[in-house]
This record gives C-alpha cells, structure tokens and sequence, in this order.
C-alpha cells in the first residue's frame, strides 16, 4: 500500500479535522494504532503542523465522511494526481571556457592572462618561483623524513 506524503504530519490533521477511528488513521498512515493514540494526547509530534490530504489530493471529503460513518472501512490513497509537481530534468548543459582565437590580442594586463611570459611585475603572481627544497617539510619544523640533508 502507498503511504501518503508525510505521514505523521497527515495523521496530526486527520486527529485534527475528523472523526475517524485511530486504527482507521493509523492503517492509512502506515503507522501503530498506539503511536496515533500517542499524536492524540499530545506526547508524539507536538510540533508537527497538520498536512492536509484533501488540498494534496491524497484524499476526498467523500471518502473521509465516508469512513467517519462506519468504523469498518478502511481510507484508500487516490490514485488520480500526484500531489507534488515535479519538475522535469533539464537536459545539463556545458559551460565551456570562451576562447579568443585572435592571436594578436594585447596581453599587458598579468591579471587577465597570469602565465603570460611578458608579465615582468615583481608582485605577480605568475613570475616562476623558486623550487622549493627537496625536504621542503623538514625545513618546517618537522623531523627529516629521509637522508638527504636540508639546505
């Protein structure tokens, strides 16, 4: 049997709004009868705000009216509308670099093209740095990990 939308919220608004019986509400929740009992005397989802099944389409007035008469019958899920739109899947699309295909385009600028072999500033960041030792975690502080001696 398919449960309905959020089910402890639904069982809040159908121990609200109805007369039903809690093992009627507890069989169309997917719940225990004493767990309904429970939401009832207020000790189980105090917090929880009642969801309407009626304004979802999960339910009709007719059927609730309809079991409220006799304790015997049993509330069914409508099968007739999916009670939340889903949105369909776009197709993902692919966002690819833009590329300048004029070669004789003015590169002064270190910001715009940082590997630029004319950039000549000393606070760019794209002048080539020194290498760093080859024990470069040694000189931090830390123990040598291996033979070679730190420089």
């Amino acid at each position: 049997m398919t449960l309905p939308l959020m089910p402890k919220a639904t069982a809040v608004w159908l121990i609200d709004k109805t007369a039903l019986t809690f093992t009627q509400i507890a069989e169309f929740c997917g719940m225990h009868p004493l767990e309904v009992q429970a939401i009832a005397d207020g000790e189980v989802a105090a917090g929880i705000n009642g969801y309407d099944p009626v304004k979802n389409n999960q339910l009709t007035q007719e059927q609730i009216t309809r079991c409220e008469g006799n304790a015997d019958l049993r509330l069914k899920i409508s099968a007739k509308a999916n009670p939340v739109a889903r949105r369909a899947k776009a197709p993902a699309t692919r966002q690819l670099p833009a590329v300048t295909t004029d070669r004789t385009q003015s590169r002064s600028s270190c910001a715009s093209f940082p590997s630029s072999p004319s950039c000549r500033s000393s606070s760019c960041s794209a002048r080539p740095r020194t290498p760093l030792p080859r024990c470069a975690t040694a000189s931090i502080g830390t123990a040598p990990t291996s033979n070679h001696a730190i420089r």
